[in-house]
């Protein structure tokens, strides 16, 4: 990234306390005070969105598209449930790729890409399903790509690039150019499968039409979250959605080609064997916020993971627990991920890794990597449930949440200080409001996207004066 935040983090007293006095803040044009906090003005307080669908700060407009059930360009349907996302350039200037996940599963017809009675699919070569239901249905999961024109604030062409994988909840960018999309879901061989599932399948942001599903089996089976690659030495960082759950590292055999295998380890801190981050009430050694911890790594066996145990294994084996991974992303010489039900309120963390200079090598035990309790809110106004994450332009973490009620964007200043940026405001039928997902920015950094989950699910694209982003107290 552009910005570089370690200046900053090394003195950071980070944490998630609302400061006095910011339940002040009031709505506008007479509202009552919003049900939302900021540490630090970020870009304003919120204003209504007329139209019903998502409430920013001033100055700031949005671009909504791709909704379930729209007819795409392949003549599929806009699948359901938008979920972790990525954007790349494209051709010329003014154009953009978003490849996003769909977190489906079987039996959600009503959402498919082939039509609840699956009368479209005929419209592709079944040789691009990964799997179907033993009576050949297709599992409903995979990714769509989108060709999004900046300048004309518009899809020029979408289309599904996966198709017949289950639950592709998050992932995460390759440096090379591609989509890592994560299963989250352990379903096995039987009555819903053909094949088992729970893997990480790769598309390329410059693919025309469905890809090859291949199955990236050397990184793991279990309930992947997010992966965020190292553009200095291609290894792979992954969360898991679990409890117990790890955090692991992937080494391929060759960068870039992470189908020809490697090897899988999964974090464990020194000193402190099967250590449980989780931080919950009456935790027995709970990890201070700030405080900064050195790693070491322990190779994982079996993991393909017949029984489904890898985690209950690996931490017995000396690996650290982490709660509910979601969200990672990789920044200036650094990554950030989130745990979505960490804190003594359960309410999130965020982690930050530091990989060490010889990191993947032997020499590594010289000058380990180090992990730091980086947020952990205490606040759900300020944050709750930290869930899909980036970086922004200018060196802020941007977090999304699926919490309990209202769903915000925030802000995360290298400071650790929380501000908010934008709010779900379109209720489902049932009063709920569906999380936000798949934040990231276009590669000139003028406009932010994101996904609402439901209510439809639909993307969003989001432009505005971010050069204003102060780090002032409010």
């Amino acid at each position: 990234m552009p910005l570089s935040r370690r200046r900053f983090l090394g003195t950071a007293a980070a944490t998630a306390t609302a400061f006095s006095g910011l339940a002040a803040l009031t709505g506008c044009n007479g509202a009552p005070p919003p049900s939302y906090l900021s540490q630090v003005r970020g870009f304003g307080p919120l204003r209504r969105d007329g139209r019903g669908l998502f409430d920013l700060p001033s100055g700031f407009s949005y671009t909504s598209f791709s909704e379930t059930g729209q007819e795409m360009s392949d003549g599929l349907l806009v699948p359901g449930e938008h979920d972790g996302m990525a954007c790349f350039g494209g051709a010329g200037s003014d154009t953009v790729i978003l490849v996003r996940n769909h977190e489906l599963n079987p039996g959600e017809v009503e959402k498919s890409a082939f039509g609840a009675d699956h009368a479209l699919l005929d419209r592709i070569d079944p040789s691009f399903l990964y799997d179907t239901l033993p009576g050949g249905e297709p599992h409903l999961g995979g990714t769509t790509t989108i060709h999004y024109n900046l300048r004309r604030r518009r899809v020029e062409r979408e289309f599904l690039s996966l198709a017949g994988t289950v639950n592709n909840c998050a992932g995460g960018p390759t440096p090379w150019g591609s989509w890592i999309s994560c299963e989250e879901t352990l379903l096995q061989q039987g009555s819903t499968a053909r094949l088992d599932h729970g893997w990480n399948f790769e598309v390329p942001a410059a693919a025309t039409g469905l890809v090859e599903p291949v199955a990236l089996r050397a990184m793991g089976r279990f309930r992947h979250e997010a992966v965020a690659v190292d553009p200095a030495t291609g290894i792979a960082y992954q969360t898991e959605d679990a409890q117990p759950g790890l955090f692991t590292r992937f080494i391929p055999d060759r960068r870039g080609e992470f189908w020809r295998g490697g090897r899988l380890q999964a974090l464990a801190i020194r000193g402190r064997p099967g250590a449980d981050t989780r931080n919950w009430e009456g935790s027995a050694d709970p990890i201070p916020v700030g405080e900064t911890l050195d790693v070491i790594w322990v190779d994982l066996e079996a993991i393909h993971n017949p029984e489904n145990d890898l985690a209950a294994r690996s931490i017995a084996a000396g690996a650290a627990n982490f709660t509910r991974g979601e969200g990672a992303w990789f920044g200036d010489g650094e990554l950030y991920f989130c745990c979505t039900d960490g804190g003594p309120a359960q309410i999130g963390q965020i982690w930050r890794y530091r990989p060490s200079p010889y990191e993947g090598t032997p020499r590594e035990r010289e000058a380990p990597g180090q992990l730091t309790l980086f947020v952990e809110s205490t606040d759900a106004r300020l944050l709750e449930k930290c869930d899909n994450i980036t970086i922004a332009p200018w060196g802020d973490l941007i977090v999304v949440e699926d919490g309990d009620g209202e769903q915000f964007i925030r802000g995360v200043t290298p400071a650790g200080q929380l501000y908010t940026i934008g709010r779900n405001a379109a209720p489902d039928a049932d009063g709920e409001y569906s999380e936000i997902t798949g934040p990231c920015f276009s590669p000139d950094g003028t406009t932010l996207f994101f996904n609402v989950q439901n209510g439809p699910g639909r993307s969003f694209a989001v432009r505005g004066p971010w050069e204003r982003r102060s780090l002032a107290s409010v």
